[in-house]
């Protein structure tokens, strides 16, 4: 910890914020791909691209989603048809890439 102005500071830790994490997937949104409870790993270093599974902060709320851009406007997409499709402006923010899959010790990688 920093002792000026009382800042935590990351310094001795071992990990640091461009290694990717790991996050269980509690909804069945991403069915069929990513089913409920699957474990997906996230670089949140990555740059996002059209088609590709993202971890995004929009409007206060975090969404894991399929990232796509259609007649210039960006969209965030639920693999299950039963979730609406999010239109998003310009004031989000990409928290990372998925970048692999983990269900009962299957492993697919995503680029």
């Amino acid at each position: 910890m920093s002792t000026d102005n009382n800042e935590l500071s990351d310094i001795h830790s071992d990990c640091g914020a461009s290694e990717a994490y790991a996050l269980q997937v509690t909804d069945n949104s991403m069915e069929p791909e990513f089913e409920n409870n699957c474990i997906v790993i996230i670089d949140p270093v990555g740059h996002c691209v059209d088609g590709q599974y993202v971890f995004v902060e929009y409007e206060g709320v975090r969404w894991f989603r399929r990232y796509e851009i259609r007649d210039n406007q960006k969209y965030l997409i639920a693999l299950n048809d039963m979730y609406p499709e999010i239109l998003l402006d310009n004031s989000f923010d990409v928290l990372g890439i998925i970048i692999q899959k983990n269900k009962d010790r299957k492993i697919t990688h995503y680029t």
